[in-house]
């Protein structure tokens, strides 16, 4: 029997949705098509060149240990700084008058432009501030900030100075950073007063006090930025103001070249079970896997472009592709501190037309909840100057593909859906500028250097029209080095499914190009009735409709079929509140598109759908709805409240069958 699965991507291929790379981008793209016969032929070879493209210390005595998997050593015997790389050798370079940053704030008139010159001298002001304050090598910081310079600068300043940062989404609660703070040793805590969001501004500091209440004596101290000037409580001895201890210290600092594998960041993430996971990332490798991946992903021009990507750094992406690979590139970008609704719902494309940002990199929900308010919005902003779209985060489904590529990039901008992780801390799949045809739905295939499969139950690689698990099947650079302080934990989380395999999580299908199709998570997997049906086919179906703004499926535990299928479906403003109509017309909508096995036992119009503050759905908070049971944890979600909405709609208009 055929897979319904399979037969809607083949649906999608056989519609012609496939673009050509512009001829103008492919005479002229960074990475060309004969760098993945090349770096198949010599891998370590190809990462030894990109490696190359960094100052180093020392040059590295062997590119790759992995004498005891899968614990790897990158450019072993090599020493580096990633701040030198990321600002001063720019400046050494001549180019210190070329703009880092272009920041703008929430208030509309609130902006800043810093240039590398100015970053540096800002980077050794940092760095000097915190050995004065006590800090060393080794050392870990924790910082608890809003999207404002400073924390770019704190990063850079504790990368040079070799104390492994580790950065809490401002957003989360005081539980969060105590738990953080302690798993990882976290002496020196980073923080703002507040900042702004929504037009209002929101409290920072209080939620580090109450952390550093929580971790006893474990913090010694805290540097604040002075940002919305609202009140806070001071701790005389311990807190110390930001333009007290770092605007009188001198911009002279010799940075120390640290070993390649010397800790630069632990980075948190949430596990399926259990406390999260401090996922740890290390010098050398880590800067040239972003390093390389931002240049080749996103062609980039470093004298004419101007990039943008929208995550914060409280998330990885922020980390690899707001700080550490553009800044080593030496690009121009801008950061945001605010919403893309404030103050109005065209705010992002205004910043787009105003700052002419050529390379724009951003996630599918952000572009579903602009196809929800119309293009309209976008359509009243000059956005001719971009040339180049991302997607990141989750797999986009072809329908937002298709707007976002229409209605943003005019039809003129490939799109690169790219697929990697807090893990990986690179982007691993992704298409090519200039080499790779576009798939609306496809992140295309491993970049050149990474040997990324899809494999069977038993770890045997599937042939193309199959799905199974995405592994990567040797090491690459940026990967994570282990779990801090639990390095079984490490084994057991990602290398214990098949032997020589990190298995990433995720399920994938290959279509008869052997292209791949990211499934999501395998949770979000089902099998119905024998049958495999991806959630994420399962939302494109129902975001295809031209009344559904955004989908978020979940499977549901079934008495007759194994699994079911469970909808929750936000509708596009023009729809209506939708009814039973509305709920049998999505029914039929899914059948049509997939096939009668997919169609939802259940579909619940609701008015949100429960987000992280990094835009992921929290499918398990939705499956507790569907299985009908209490709701777990709800800390972890930007607005809490959004899964009393959802139950106030259960049972009034989830249209079961």
């Amino acid at each position: 029997m055929p897979d319904p699965a399979t037969d809607a991507i083949s649906n999608l291929l056989h519609e012609e949705r496939r673009f050509a790379p512009p001829a103008d981008l492919a005479a002229h793209a960074n990475v060309q098509a004969e760098a993945y016969d090349r770096a198949a032929a010599d891998r370590l070879g190809f990462w030894a060149e990109q490696a190359d493209r960094l100052d180093w210390g020392r040059r590295w005595d062997q590119v790759l240990d992995w004498t005891n998997p899968p614990f790897a050593k990158w450019f072993v015997g090599g020493t580096i700084n990633a701040a030198y790389n990321c600002v001063d050798r720019h400046v050494a370079a001549g180019r210190g008058d070329k703009v880092a940053f272009h920041w703008v704030g929430e208030p509309a008139d609130d902006t800043r432009t810093i240039t590398y010159a100015e970053l540096k001298d800002d980077v050794c002001r940092a760095t000097n501030a915190l050995i004065d304050l006590g800090v060393r090598k080794g050392d870990r910081v924790a910082i608890y900030m809003p999207m404002i310079p400073e924390v770019a600068v704190a990063m850079l300043a504790c990368a040079r100075l070799g104390a492994p940062h580790t950065v809490v989404f401002g957003g989360f609660s005081s539980e969060a950073l105590a738990s953080r703070l302690e798993d990882c040793g976290a002496t020196f805590v980073i923080t703002a007063d507040g900042g702004y969001r929504r037009g209002s501004a929101s409290a920072l500091k209080p939620a580090v006090d109450e952390a550093c209440v929580k971790t006893g004596d474990l913090v010694r101290h805290v540097l604040v930025v002075r940002r919305t000037g609202q009140d806070v409580a001071w701790h005389d001895g311990r807190d110390v103001w930001w333009h007290d201890a770092v605007g009188s210290a001198s911009t002279e600092h010799t940075p120390e070249m640290h070993d390649s594998e010397h800790p630069l960041y632990v980075m948190y993430t949430s596990g399926t079970t259990g406390k999260p996971k401090g996922i740890l990332h290390t010098t050398g490798g880590y800067l040239v896997g972003t390093s390389f991946t931002h240049w080749a992903v996103f062609d980039l021009k470093p004298d004419t472009d101007v990039y943008w990507c929208t995550a914060d750094v409280g998330w990885v992406t922020g980390h690899s592709y707001m700080v550490y690979g553009p800044l080593a590139n030496g690009v121009t970008q801008v950061m945001y501190e605010g919403t893309p609704d404030s103050p109005h719902k065209g705010r992002w494309w205004e910043i787009i037309q105003d700052y002419g940002v050529t390379i724009f990199y951003t996630a599918p929900t952000a572009i579903r909840t602009f196809m929800k308010w119309g293009r309209d919005l976008p359509d009243g902003f000059d956005m001719s100057s971009l040339r180049l779209l991302g997607s990141v985060g989750e797999p986009i489904n072809p329908e937002a593909y298709m707007w976002y590529r229409e209605v943003i990039g005019g039809n003129n901008c490939p799109i690169v859906d790219t697929w990697w992780q807090t893990e990986t801390g690179q982007i691993m799949i992704s298409p090519l500028p200039g080499v790779t045809h576009g798939k609306p739905g496809s992140a295309m295939k491993g970049l050149p250097g990474v040997v990324a499969q899809v494999v069977n139950d038993e770890g045997v690689p599937v042939g193309n029209g199959s799905g199974g698990y995405l592994v990567l099947r040797e090491p690459w650079p940026a990967m994570l080095r282990t779990l801090w302080g639990d390095d079984e934990r490490f084994k057991e989380t990602y290398w214990s499914r098949w032997a020589g395999m990190y298995f990433a999580g995720d399920g994938a299908k290959l279509d008869e190009d052997g292209d791949i199709w990211l499934l999501g998570r395998v949770d979000d997997v089902m099998n119905v009735s024998g049958h495999r049906l991806s959630t994420t086919e399962i939302e494109s179906a129902l975001v295809s409709h031209p009344k559904v703004a955004e989908a978020a499926v979940v499977g549901a535990n079934d008495e007759m079929t194994g699994q079911a299928p469970c909808a929750f479906v936000i509708l596009r403003e023009s729809a209506g509140d939708g009814g039973a109509d509305i709920v049998a017309d999505l029914r039929a909508h899914v059948a049509k598109e997939i096939g009668a096995i997919a169609k939802p036992r259940q579909i619940m119009i609701v008015p949100e759908l429960p987000k992280t503050r990094s835009g992921k759905i929290m499918r398990r908070l939705l499956k507790d709805i569907a299985e009908h049971r209490e709701v777990g944890d709800v800390t972890t979600l930007a607005d809490s409240t959004v899964m009393d909405l959802i139950k106030a709609k259960e049972g009034t208009s989830s249209g079961e069958e």
